[in-house]
């Protein structure tokens, strides 16, 4: 892969940063600068990312330096770049230091013909994105460049100062849409439209065209021709050798959104299925040279006995003619006749032969010699008779000490964990328990011994149980986030995390219970299988009022329906013509007001509202006062001209649609949380 990092020399002080000794620059960027640094106080090295001075003043710069601070401090990943704090230097300019990447950038290497190390990339990084997106974070950004290795060689994502988050502004949103690398960028996102997680899919699959080939799937002089490419442009073949890839690398980088893979676990669970390349076949000059270079380690006692064979057949080749003598190499020495017998009843034989047969195998290294085979084949515990697990705790029990068995039990272990958390991660339960129980008993019977492997294996079922835990909360679905925390116990994870997660999961609201920090009572409530959470009262006047403070929106004029005073008596939701309290529901307020208090209260406390269906709507029914009003609904017709309204309110009008510009002293409005 080209490495198209880029650094500039300093030319400027280093920064004071209180308790850490800055050493020198190590990247440069428009906005910040990246250096090295001794943390004093724990004798490690730290990278520390510090906002440029000419940065300060632009708003659109520091905006984007906090963006990045304050996601990447809420995403606990162990293949995301975390923060270990955050401050400002002796001159008053923001920083966040972060762990020291020793191993360089993921454009620094080249790949192309390591499938293995390529998959193991790939998932982390799908896996990361998997868990950044369930928690509404998008990255936009991902690129060769930010994917960096640790000292153990892991890759993990980092550079999240164009990520989107829900709930924040647009400010940062729309002038990062321009920052993107356009080498990876999805079309929609070259054109400037609303994205979602699946960018950072198309990037993933341009990502993995890159390592796969050692080059950009599109190359262009400049980014706009870059652009126009991925918009316009056929995806390209790959090479022959490559071709098991192509179906995975036509849908991540489809050129519509809704043809790419549903998220990041469902690619992921796609990578799993791509076959491994085929395996290089020997020709007969392999086999040779590799007989000859196996003949040149023998030892030199067995060269003499070989040369004494080879000199016994050859004299009889020569007695024998030339006929026999190519024979000598082909051909079996037939039976021995009844009468060919020693004195005694001793059956005469080759003494030559005794010489070129085979010591016998241990039945122990048998086993351990199918293992391997069976690892190779991928089978890992069937079919019976014929897997690796049944192999290894059977050479284990004839010979606990077989130099072998360690590395193989470990590679078997890998495998089986990789499997158990992927089991773990999609909601297959079964397979997952079995999975971790297969470990445990492979681990006593073998007598294994990596505490490297337990923690990996521990980690990943941590981070694949509370995603599982996340995503059910975000469904309401507390019975499956208690599923995904009682397969902790299975998978032996120590007593903290266990605690940790069903805390999580204890957490998730029930159907029926009132959330917290919401207003007007939002219920959860079931739909089918699942569940999605309404407000149970109608939003009320104070909690509009606040909206209209902090926003400062314009009052709605009112339409007062059968007053022939209307035009006259102008009427808004502050006086809507009849004496009203704080807590009763507020009218007089149009569709378009209602959806703006949906994206305004969205954008303050982080989650997603809009206006009812009428299915929805009828599926939970509002809490009645004394003064009944209809509600505004997300339906509409006629082009949405007009939107429609159900319930009887105090004026004894059932729905109907109405002008969604105008406010109705009978009409108020009710809201659903999105998942």
């Amino acid at each position: 892969m080209q490495d198209r990092s880029t650094f500039h020399d300093a030319t400027t002080p280093l920064p004071e940063v209180a308790g850490y000794r800055v050493l020198r620059r190590i990247a440069d960027g428009g906005m910040s600068t990246v250096y090295l640094a001794r943390q004093e106080s724990l004798s490690r090295d730290v990278a520390i990312k510090v906002m440029r001075p000419e940065a300060l003043g632009d708003e659109v710069s520091r905006r984007r330096f906090e963006n990045e601070a304050r996601t990447i401090g809420r995403l606990d990943h162990p293949h995301i770049v975390g923060i270990h704090q955050i401050g400002r230097t002796s001159d008053d300019r923001p920083f966040f230091v972060m762990p020291h990447m020793t191993r360089g950038h993921l454009g620094q290497r080249d790949l192309a013909g390591d499938e293995a190390r390529i998959r193991e990339i790939l998932h982390a990084l799908l896996s990361a994105l998997a868990y950044a997106h369930a928690r509404g974070v998008i990255h936009r950004d991902v690129k060769a460049e930010n994917v960096l290795f640790d000292e153990a060689d892991r890759p993990l994502l980092a550079d999240f100062g164009i990520a989107l988050r829900r709930g924040y502004g647009s400010r940062v949103t729309s002038a990062g849409l321009a920052l993107g690398s356009t080498a990876y960028m999805a079309p929609e996102q070259a054109r400037g439209e609303e994205v979602d997680h699946r960018a950072d899919l198309y990037a993933m699959g341009v990502l993995t065209w890159e390592m796969l080939t050692g080059r950009l799937p599109f190359e262009a002089q400049d980014a706009l021709s870059m652009a126009v490419m991925h918009a316009q442009d056929p995806i390209p073949r790959l090479p022959p050798h490559l071709r098991h890839w192509q179906k995975f690398i036509d849908r991540s980088m489809a050129k519509y959104p809704l043809k790419r893979y549903h998220d990041a676990t469902d690619m992921l669970q796609a990578l799993e299925r791509i076959p491994h390349g085929p395996q290089r076949s020997f020709s007969p000059r392999d086999a040779a040279v590799a007989g000859v270079a196996r003949m040149r380690e023998l030892p030199r006692g067995a060269w003499i006995v070989l040369a004494l064979v080879l000199a016994a057949g050859l004299g009889v080749g020569l007695r024998h003619g030339d006929d026999t003598a190519r024979s000598f190499f082909r051909a079996q020495q037939p039976p021995p006749s009844p009468g060919d017998e020693a004195p005694g009843g001793t059956v005469i034989g080759n003494p030559d032969d005794a010489l070129l047969r085979a010591a016998p195998e241990s039945e122990a290294s048998t086993l351990v010699d199918n293992a391997r085979r069976q690892l190779e084949q991928r089978r890992l515990v069937s079919p019976a008779g014929d897997n690796a697990y049944d192999s290894l705790v059977a050479a284990a029990r004839i010979a606990p000490d077989h130099l072998e068995l360690p590395q193989l039990s470990a590679q078997l272990v890998r495998t089986l964990a990789a499997d158990a958390v992927r089991a773990a991660r999609s909601g297959d339960d079964a397979a997952a328990r079995t999975g971790f129980e297969r470990i445990a008993s492979l681990v006593q019977a073998t007598g294994l011994a990596d505490d490297g492997l337990r923690r990996d294996l521990q980690r990943d079922t941590a981070a694949a149980l509370a995603t599982r835990i996340e995503t059910a909360a975000a469904r309401f679905d507390r019975d499956a986030a208690r599923r995904a925390a009682a397969l902790a116990d299975a998978a032996g994870l120590d007593a903290t995390t266990r605690q940790r997660l069903r805390r999580q999961a204890d957490a998730v609201p029930a159907v029926g219970a009132v959330l917290s920090g919401d207003p007007a009572r939002m219920t959860v409530v079931r739909s089918g299988d699942g569940a999605y959470a309404m407000t149970r009262r109608h939003i009320s006047r104070s909690d509009y009022a606040r909206f209209a403070e902090a926003t400062g929106r314009a009052a709605t004029l009112c339409r007062e329906r059968a007053s022939v005073l209307r035009v006259i008596a102008r009427r808004d939701w502050t006086d809507p013509g009849f004496e009203q309290g704080n807590g009763d529901p507020v009218v007089c307020v149009s569709w378009e007001d209602a959806q703006a208090y949906a994206q305004w209260l969205g954008a303050r406390n982080g989650h997603r509202y809009r206006l009812p269906t009428a299915v929805e709507a009828s599926g939970s029914a509002a809490t009645a006062g004394p003064r009944a009003v209809a509600e505004w609904l997300l339906d509409c017709e006629g082009g949405c001209a007009r939107r429609r309204v159900r319930g009887n309110s105090w004026r004894n009008e059932d729905g109907g649609a109405r002008d969604g510009g105008r406010g109705y002293d009978d009409v108020g409005f009710r809201l659903v949380r999105e998942p």
